[in-house]
C-alpha cells in the first residue's frame, strides 16, 4: 500500500451536486436514482453544504418508501428549504491530501463524505466506501 498517495486517486470526479435553491423532492429523487448517500450543495462553483440521505430522512418518512419507487411524498419536503437541512459547517480536502489522512478525519468525525476542493472550486467528492473500495483492491 502507497503512503503517499492522494486522495485525487480514488475520489469521484464527476460530482452531483445540487443547486442550495433547489428543492428537497429533487434531492431525494437523485439519492434514489443514482444511488448515493451524498450530495454538496453548491451556488455556482462555490460549496455551501452537505445533504446526506440521512438528513432527508430524519425529517420525512422517506425510509417509508420503496427504495425503488420513484414517487415521492412532498408534503413534508415543502416544509423545508436545502439550506435548512444540510450541514453548513463543512470540513473539505485539497485533492492532494493522502488517503491515510482523509481515513484519519472521517475516522474521527460523525460524517461518511468530505467535499474536495481545489482553489475554492469543487474538484470531487471522497467517501467511506471509496476508502473501502480502495482498501479491497489492495488485497
Amino acid at each position: 500500500m502507497k503512503k503517499r498517495t492522494p486522495i485525487s486517486e480514488i475520489m469521484t470526479k464527476t460530482v452531483i451536486t445540487l443547486n442550495h435553491t433547489d428543492e428537497l423532492e429533487t434531492a431525494e429523487r437523485l439519492f434514489k436514482t443514482k444511488k448515493i448517500r451524498h450530495i454538496p450543495v453548491v451556488s455556482g462553483d462555490e460549496i455551501k453544504g452537505m445533504l446526506s440521505y440521512t438528513d432527508l430522512l430524519r425529517i420525512s418518512f422517506a425510509d417509508a418508501v420503496d427504495e425503488d419507487d420513484d414517487s415521492v411524498d412532498t408534503v413534508v419536503y415543502n416544509m423545508f428549504t436545502i439550506e435548512q437541512v444540510m450541514a453548513k459547517n463543512l470540513v473539505s480536502v485539497p485533492s492532494t491530501t493522502t488517503i491515510k489522512e482523509v481515513a484519519e478525519i472521517l475516522a474521527t468525525k460523525e460524517f461518511h463524505a468530505l467535499p474536495v476542493v481545489d482553489a475554492n472550486k469543487l474538484v470531487g467528492i471522497v467517501t467511506t466506501t471509496d476508502l473501502i473500495n480502495y482498501l479491497i483492491e489492495q488485497f
